[in-house]
This record gives C-alpha cells, sequence and structure tokens, in this order.
C-alpha cells in the first residue's frame, strides 16, 4: 500500500528515508514496493524474495491553529491491491477517526475536520485497514500510523513567578546579583525558533541588568545609596523566535527594595541644648529629652546616650528608650535652687551595631551640650526626720507627751509652719497635736494587749501657704506594764494508768502571759492551798515556764491469781493470814464504810474513775436505822448502775477452811461466830463497819454449813 503525504517536504523526506531503509525504493510524495526485485551485478541479475507485504507507511504531518474553511488534506492510503475499480474499501480507525480525521474509503484520502493545538496534543495514532469490498475479507494486515501535530509560534513566553520582590543590600559592588527570572514557552523547542527566548530590560536602567540567555538580574551601578532611593520597579521582558521580529513576548516586574547598612553616623541637630527643671521634681523622675538622628534604619540606628562629663553627670542620669531612640533625662539627687541654679551636661550619642565594611565614614558618633537651668518654686515645709517614732505606757494618763515633729519652710522667706494631724481612721482621734510646736499627746489609755502599735500622718503646712503640705509618719509603740496574771496555756486533762510507777512524769504543763517579758517569761508553780492535798501526786516547779505532774506512791499488791475464764471479775488473792491495813489498800472497801463516815466521798486508790459520781449516800439523819444487810444490797446496786467505776468486781479472799476442817478456819472472821471481843480499833474508821461485816458473815458461815 502507497501512502502519500503532502503536508510538509521535509518530515516526508526524512520519513521516505526511514521507508528506503525498510522497504527498498521510495519516491518523494508516493512510496511504491513491489514483491520481488531484480538487481544487476555486474551482468548477473539477482533476484530477492521478500514476504508479501502490501503495506507501505509514513508519518503524516497537520498544521496546529489551521483556520481554514476546508477541512486540511493530511495524506493518502493507497493498497498494490487497488486496480482502481472501487473494489477496495480503505477503512481508518484509532484517536480521531471519524471526528478530527476522516477518510475517504475508496480514494483513501485523509483530512483533518478541526483546528487542532499541538500544546494540547502532539499527535495521533491511527490504523489503516483494505479490504475487499465485495467479500469485506482484509486485502493487507492492518497497519499503525502516526499523524504529527506540526508546531507554529502561536504561544507567548510567560513568566509564572511574577511579579518579583526581592531585596540587595545598599552600597553593594557593581554586577551583584539581585534575582534570576525564567520564562517558559508552550511551544516545540525542538522545531524552529518558537520556543528560544532573549531577555532584555525593558525599565530599570542604569540600575540593573539582566543577562539575555540565563535571565539573572544584576545591579549595574557601585555603591548605590538607600539614604537616596530605597525603592525601583524593574520591567523584564522575554521574546521568542530568538528576539528577532515576529517573535512574541510577555514581561514581568520585579520591585527592589535596597536593605539598610550601618553606613550613617548619629548626628545631634544642636550643638547646644537648654532645659528647664524646676526644684520640686521628684527624684527619679524624667525631667527632659534629647535625639540624635541617623539617616539608618532598624539596629543599624540603634544608639546608646552617655553623659560623659559636666558638673551635673551626679545630680542627673541619661536613659535610652529603644522605641524612639531618645535619651531620656532624669533627677538622680533632689534640686535645690537656693545652693545650686544650673548644671551643665556633655551627652554622647553612639551606634550600638557596627559594620566594620564602613568604619571609614566614622566615627559612629556625635556629642552635644546640655545646660539644665533649676528653677525656683515654693516649696512645701520641710520635716527634720524621714519618719518619727515615740513610745508610752500602757495604762498611762490622757495628755501623756509622746513627743515633738519638727519642719521648716526651706524657701528663703522662712515662713511659719503649723502641724495637724490627718484623721483618716478613729484610732488617729486618739492623739492630739499642738499646731504652733509639733508636740504629741495622748487622749485615751491605752492597752497594750488590745493594740500594741499606732501610725498616724502628721501634715506640715506653711501659714502663708496652706495648700504647700508635707506629710510625715509617725509611729506610736505601747510600751508593756505588767498588769495581767499568768495562765495556763490550755485546759488540761490528765490520764493515769493504774499501773503507773512511783516517780513517773504523767503531765507536763505551761503557762503563758499576756504582759511583754524582754528576757523572757518565767514562771512560779506551786499548788492552790484552798484546794485539799492528794498525796498521791506531787508538782516540781524547773522555773522555766514548764511544771511536772509526778507519782508519789502507789503501794497496791500485785494479785497472785487471775480468773482466765471471766474477765470481769478481779479475785485477788493472797497467801498470808491477816493483812492488817494492807488489806484495806488491797480492794475499793468504800461500799462496807460505815453510812455514817459516807459524807465525805473518797475514791478508789488502785483506780480513778474519768467522771466523779454523784453522792447517793442517804441523808445523814437516817444512817443510823439503815440495816447493814440492806446496806451492801443497795450499794451493790449502786455499783453495777454507775459508769464511772471500772467493769469488774474486786473481792478480797481468805483461806477459810470452813468449821468442819480439824484445823479449823485461820480467818479472824471466825471469831464472829462466838463473838469474838477482837479490837478493830486498828482500822480507823473502818472499824465498827468491819466488825458488823465480820458478824455477819460468821451468820452467813453458820447457816450455810447447817
Amino acid at each position: 500500500m502507497r501512502i502519500t503525504s503532502t503536508s510538509c517536504i521535509c518530515p516526508v523526506l526524512v520519513c521516505l528515508c526511514f521507508v528506503q531503509r525498510c522497504y527498498g525504493t521510495a519516491h518523494h510524495g508516493s512510496i511504491k514496493v513491489t514483491r520481488n526485485q531484480t538487481k544487476h551485478i555486474e551482468g548477473e541479475t539477482e533476484v530477492h524474495h521478500r514476504p508479501k507485504r502490501g503495506w507501505v507507511w509514513n508519518q503524516f504531518f497537520v498544521l496546529e491553529e489551521h483556520m481554514g474553511p476546508d477541512p486540511q488534506y493530511v495524506g493518502k492510503l493507497h493498497s498494490n491491491s487497488d486496480k482502481g475499480d472501487g473494489s477496495v474499501k480503505y477503512i481508518l480507525t484509532g484517536e480521531g477517526a471519524g471526528t478530527i480525521f476522516i477518510i475517504d474509503d475508496t480514494t483513501g484520502d485523509i483530512h483533518s475536520t478541526k483546528s487542532l493545538d499541538r500544546e494540547k496534543k502532539t499527535h495521533y495514532v491511527l490504523h489503516a485497514q483494505a479490504i475487499d469490498r465485495r467479500t469485506n475479507k482484509p486485502l493487507e494486515p492492518e497497519s499503525e500510523f502516526i499523524i504529527k501535530v506540526q508546531d507554529i509560534n502561536d504561544n507567548a513566553p510567560k513568566f509564572t513567578d511574577g511579579p518579583y520582590i526581592v531585596t540587595v543590600p545598599e552600597m553593594s559592588d557593581m554586577g551583584t546579583s539581585v534575582l534570576q527570572v525564567t520564562a517558559t514557552d508552550a511551544d516545540d523547542p525542538t522545531y524552529g525558533n518558537s520556543a528560544r527566548v532573549v531577555y532584555s530590560i525593558l525599565q530599570g536602567q542604569p540600575y540593573f541588568s539582566v543577562d539575555p540567555k540565563t535571565g539573572v538580574i544584576r545591579t549595574a551601578l557601585h555603591n548605590m545609596d538607600r539614604e537616596a532611593r530605597e525603592h525601583y520597579s524593574v520591567v523584564i521582558q522575554a521574546k521568542d523566535m530568538a528576539g528577532q521580529v515576529g517573535g512574541l513576548s510577555g514581561s514581568t516586574t520585579v520591585n527592589i527594595t535596597l536593605t539598610d547598612v550601618n553606613d550613617n553616623p548619629p548626628r545631634f541637630p544642636q550643638k547646644h541644648y537648654q532645659l528647664y527643671v524646676p526644684e520640686s521634681a521628684q527624684v527619679g523622675s524624667a525631667v527632659g529629652k534629647i535625639k540624635a538622628n541617623d539617616a539608618d534604619t532598624g539596629s543599624n540606628a540603634d544608639m546608646k546616650y552617655t553623659i560623659i562629663n559636666g558638673d551635673g553627670s551626679g545630680v542627673f542620669s541619661i536613659s535610652t528608650d529603644k522605641e524612639t531612640r531618645e535619651g531620656i533625662i532624669s533627677l538622680k539627687k533632689p534640686l535645690n535652687y537656693e545652693k545650686k541654679k544650673s548644671y551643665t551636661l556633655n551627652i554622647e550619642g553612639a551606634n550600638t551595631h557596627l559594620d566594620f565594611r564602613f568604619s571609614h565614614l566614622g566615627p559612629f558618633k556625635d556629642v552635644t551640650m546640655l545646660k539644665i537651668i533649676v528653677g525656683d518654686v515654693d516649696e512645701p515645709p520641710l520635716f527634720t526626720l524621714p519618719s518619727y517614732v515615740m513610745d508610752v505606757y500602757e495604762n498611762a494618763k490622757i495628755g501623756t507627751v509622746l513627743g515633738t515633729v519638727t519642719a521648716q519652710d526651706p524657701d528663703s522667706t522662712g515662713n511659719a509652719v503649723r502641724y495637724f494631724i490627718d484623721h483618716n481612721t478613729e484610732e488617729d482621734r486618739y492623739f492630739t497635736i499642738d499646731a504652733n510646736t509639733g508636740t504629741i499627746k495622748t487622749a485615751k489609755v491605752f492597752d497594750r494587749e488590745e493594740t500594741p502599735w499606732y501610725n498616724l500622718t502628721v501634715t506640715a503646712s506653711e501659714a502663708e501657704s496652706p495648700g504647700l503640705q508635707s506629710h510625715i509618719l509617725v509611729g506610736i509603740r505601747i510600751l508593756d506594764v505588767n498588769d495581767n496574771p499568768p495562765e495556763l496555756a490550755e485546759d488540761y486533762d490528765v490520764v493515769v494508768c493504774e499501773n503507773a510507777k512511783p516517780n513517773q512524769v504523767i503531765q507536763t504543763i505551761t503557762a503563758t502571759d499576756k504582759d511583754d517579758f524582754i528576757d523572757g517569761q518565767t514562771f512560779h508553780f506551786s499548788l492552790d492551798d484552798s484546794f485539799p492535798l492528794n498525796p498521791n501526786f506531787t508538782l516540781k516547779d524547773n522555773e522555766v515556764i514548764v511544771v511536772l505532774f509526778i507519782t508519789l506512791r502507789r503501794s497496791k499488791k500485785e494479785p497472785l491469781i487471775i480468773s482466765e475464764e471471766d474477765v470481769r471479775e478481779n479475785v485477788v488473792t493472797y497467801d498470808d493470814e491477816g493483812g492488817g491495813e494492807e488489806d484495806t489498800e488491797a480492794f475499793d472497801i468504800s461500799a462496807l464504810r460505815n453510812p455514817s463516815a459516807a459524807e465525805e466521798l473518797k475514791y478508789r486508790r488502785d483506780v480513778r474513775p474519768e467522771v466523779k459520781p454523784a453522792t447517793k449516800h442517804p441523808a445523814s439523819s437516817s444512817l443510823d436505822r439503815i440495816d447493814v444487810h440492806q446496806f451492801i444490797k443497795q450499794r451493790l446496786a449502786e455499783a453495777d448502775l454507775d459508769p464511772s467505776v471500772p467493769p469488774y468486781d474486786s473481792l478480797q479472799t481468805y483461806a477459810y477452811e470452813g468449821q468442819r476442817s480439824e484445823a479449823g478456819s485461820i480467818s479472824s472472821l471466825d471469831s464472829a461466830t462466838t463473838h469474838s471481843d477482837q479490837d478493830y480499833n486498828y482500822l480507823g474508821d473502818w472499824g465498827p463497819e468491819f466488825k458488823k461485816l465480820a458478824e455477819l458473815y460468821g451468820e452467813i458461815e453458820s447457816e450455810r454449813t447447817t
């Protein structure tokens, strides 16, 4: 098959050469392929046999952006089997077949029906096939070919990143690189000069230049000064077709700012300044400002002010305001017009950041002279002391003199001074002051334990100018008088264990006194004589605020046998045959006391109850009529119901073997049955009760044995 293209000569020649290499013979504008070729070589005839191949393919070209009224002719397909009788039918398939590209199925001519854009699609891949129109059978195998869209210069160069904003330091050398700009062209860079871009500068000369090939922008002058001009707008153009006439172009703007370097020293606008400061100016306050100008910006314009000499260097100070770059002059000491009326200061302003590349432009500092005039002011009275502290004893009489405050008019006129107390609180009314002398007196009787300190504000004013006032703080200290007795530090509740040992410390107590003792408080402790003395406890005064309670003695015998079966009972057994007075110490025998002796409540000496029980004894008038039997039962019931006694019984037993024992009883109680004349006087007040108990016990034993 023969493919013919008339779109462009040069590409077809290239493709024809390729076809010639592949298939043998090639002709410009048409390709003819034969199945058998004969080559004559010096009289010899050489016959080449090739496989049957009816298709010859070629690369077609179609111009982009075709705007003609008729479809653009692309090329022609032709098969060796086509005899021109219309029996061969050509079929075109692939990208754009039937929509962009159409084929005459009889002649094989291909046309483009639409305008194409190479920048959107560079080529199309299609397939050609020849079939027998009558049988629809393929006459040739299907062949693939390409239709390439041929570029034209229809795209201008574009700067995709513009506009640009860049900086370059001032005073830079000529030729310093600033920025490289790049323009892109959508046309085919492999075909002609449609995408060959050349750069040029349209605006910004003579300050900047641009490299026509690379697009690098550089400074074109030496030592460009930011203080002379800071901003530049440079317009760069990119033109295709290598800059030739007819080429398309695009442009962009580059905004260039010169950044500052420290190439300018500070300068005071004047060499002499004058400042007025009244003598009433407060110490530490700002009294004036001064400023040196610097053409630089940012940190390059930062400076520091210093007083380098002058008679006022000890009275005034200067600091730098970093925001305004001003020198703030402040007062260090009070001014007095009557003593000194003017001061002179030499002030230096110097840059704090230096660039040694420009040190030859220095020095980067300047000096000016400042004269300060002190103004005369009618000043308020001046107290002789910064504050006062006065003392008075508590309980002092009303009208007691505390002290005197003194103030004077510092002006040369020497006006008289008047004094008064600022009554800001109720406590200020507790004192009075003499308006002429400044003497302060008490107006009430003070109690140090109530308020130990008072603060007064005393005002002094000139008699001729009451509006001129000074204020002073006066502290009143109330001194102590020993007018309060000592007290225990707290209410003590002492608990003593029943097995406490003699001389054991059971409580330490302290005392306090509301009065103030410079060397510390010392107390003397003793037992109150108005209360009966308890022999079980002693008190020791160690003369340092501390008192010790100590157990005196405890003679209770330890039990030999304690019941393990019933812990509610305490059975105490002795191996002696008569306790005598010691028996009264072993258990609480108060329950068996003579009712006539029960008027005074006495406690068990082995256990001290936490709560004192109320007296439950019958009146003395009826004690004589009470039966012992009934008395014991009544006391037993009271003990059972009394919550203040320990929850157990204390029983004293003796080694009694019964009346029928041959040995007889070894207890002294045995004599009760025979009404012995046993003397119980050794028991003291307990004698009568114990005798009755012995008799009762004998009767009970007699009834039990019978």
